[in-house]
């Protein structure tokens, strides 16, 4: 009797795995995977690459932020101010320089898929099943393709209520912010939270007048106490009204302005709005409902330590997973989401402390615990202080704001968190990030003392920092 050979039912599919959009977290997991020698597909709704990052968020935003700045620095600098001029730039002017940075990232992002054989599909994906998308493109026609695997990379829109007319041309959320061509003289921001945060700093150092409405009792109430209270103070030192636990009841467009109904009975009133409360995760078009897949009230889906989904063979990286929604950490979750994909599961995970960046001006990073923390948690810490304005880098580029906080445990001397405020802060707490890592005793504030930093620096502020702790060790 003849042997009959069993048939090989492995299914085959077009691609051994398709990303589904390419900002920092699609981007990582599709590297990852071209790298490793699979056969990879990236699907991205627009017409080029780079996701919200690039073409809306953290580039074009911190691209402005970054100009307003030198704007402020050249108006406030003796050297160039001397003829008693200020000079004042549009918002549409200052874009143009933001455009250059995006299209500079586009060409070097499309590079990458080029360079490592990925397939680029144009269009807006949804799941058919597990391994099955379906892609509409731009002019209708639509394609299907398959893999074993699936990573969801789609990323997040700001949060916009139904009972405000974004169509309005005088209402904004913090993408069609960008695209703002008159000039205007006042403005009010809805949401005090980091977008918020920052574009008050933007147009407020182009001289508009601001109004930030901030539905807490503080600024930005998850940094240390005093780093909020520097922000606070430094806005409205500047000029920019911020009203706290306020909420607003409802927003009249007319065609000379934007009237803001708070629920407390005030009414405010400028030439525009900027509304800046939240995001929504982009998941609501993928049909997820095909695959089993639940996003919450957020947009949200749940993950499990190795990026994974419910649904086994389809992976979700970045916003759409939440915290911490950040485009640094969203590019080593890719990362890691790819190894799991490679090998099962991942042996990495992000760091316990992901540094803070915002991009004020001046900038605040941070990263560890709080002195709120540390003081309920009864640990025995003290700080050690250094202010921007005694330090040689400061003064001869005149960034004299701000101030690093170094907090230590008064016994191990372990650094515990690092607080900054003021030029470069984004910069500078990565010092004090690498110290915090080190194991089996690395991790000490004598660190700094023992260190020799380059003169002039603003890195010299650790030392700093750190002497001004350890004096207080008795």
């Amino acid at each position: 009797m003849t042997k009959k050979t069993a048939k090989n039912t492995t299914p085959k599919y077009q691609f051994d795995a398709i990303v589904i959009g390419t900002g920092p977290g699609g981007e990582g997991v599709a590297m990852q995977l071209a790298k490793a020698g699979k056969n990879v597909a990236v699907v991205e709704r627009y017409e080029a690459v780079g996701g919200g990052c690039t073409h809306w968020g953290t580039i074009p935003s911190k691209a402005l932020r970054h100009s307003v700045s030198r704007l402020i620095e050249y108006n406030t600098t003796p050297l160039f101010a001397d003829n008693r001029v200020s000079r004042n730039l549009t918002f549409a002017e200052i874009m143009k320089h933001a455009s250059g940075v995006i299209s500079a990232q586009t060409r070097l992002r499309s590079s990458f898929y080029d360079r490592n054989r990925v397939t680029l599909y144009h269009g807006e994906a949804s799941f058919i099943d597990a391994n099955t998308l379906e892609i509409i493109r731009a002019d209708g026609s639509r394609d299907t393709i398959t893999a074993s695997q699936i990573a969801i990379a789609t990323g997040s829109r700001p949060y916009t209520p139904s009972d405000i007319d974004f169509s309005h041309p005088r209402i904004y959320n913090s993408d069609t912010i960008l695209s703002l061509d008159h000039d205007p003289k006042s403005i009010i921001i809805y949401g005090a939270g980091v977008i918020g945060s920052e574009y008050a700093s933007i147009f407020r150092g182009m001289g508009v007048k601001v109004d930030l409405v901030n539905m807490r009792d503080r600024l930005l109430s998850f940094l240390d106490t005093e780093i909020s209270d520097a922000l606070s103070y430094h806005l409205w030192n500047n000029g920019v009204v911020i009203r706290n636990t306020e909420s607003y009841k409802s927003v009249e467009g007319k065609d000379d302005c934007v009237i803001l109904n708070l629920e407390s009975g005030k009414r405010m009133k400028a030439d525009c709005l900027l509304f800046a409360n939240g995001r929504t995760g982009n998941t609501d078009m993928l049909n997820l409902a095909n695959v089993g897949i639940k996003a919450d009230s957020r947009g949200q889906v749940n993950v499990n330590k190795n990026y994974q989904t419910e649904v086994e063979n389809i992976y979700a990286v970045g916003d759409v997973i939440g915290y911490p929604s950040l485009a640094s950490a969203a590019y080593n979750q890719g990362r890691f989401a790819a190894e799991a994909m490679l090998q099962g599961e991942t042996h990495s995970a992000l760091v316990e402390d992901i540094p803070t960046g915002i991009y004020t001006i001046p900038e605040i990073s941070s990263v560890g615990k709080t002195e709120q923390e540390l003081t309920q948690a009864k640990v025995p810490y003290e700080v050690g202080r250094a202010q921007f304005k005694h330090l040689a880098r400061a003064q001869i580029a005149s960034t004299q704001v701000g101030s690093l906080k170094i907090l230590f445990h008064r016994e191990t001397k372990e650094v515990l968190g690092i607080h900054c405020f003021g030029e470069r802060a984004s910069e500078i707490v990565h010092i004090g990030q690498a110290i915090m890592q080190q194991k089996n005793g690395g991790n000490t504030i004598d660190y700094f003392v023992n260190t020799t930093f380059n003169y002039p620096t603003m890195a010299e502020a650790y030392r700093v920092a750190a002497l001004n702790g350890l004096n207080r060790i008795f």
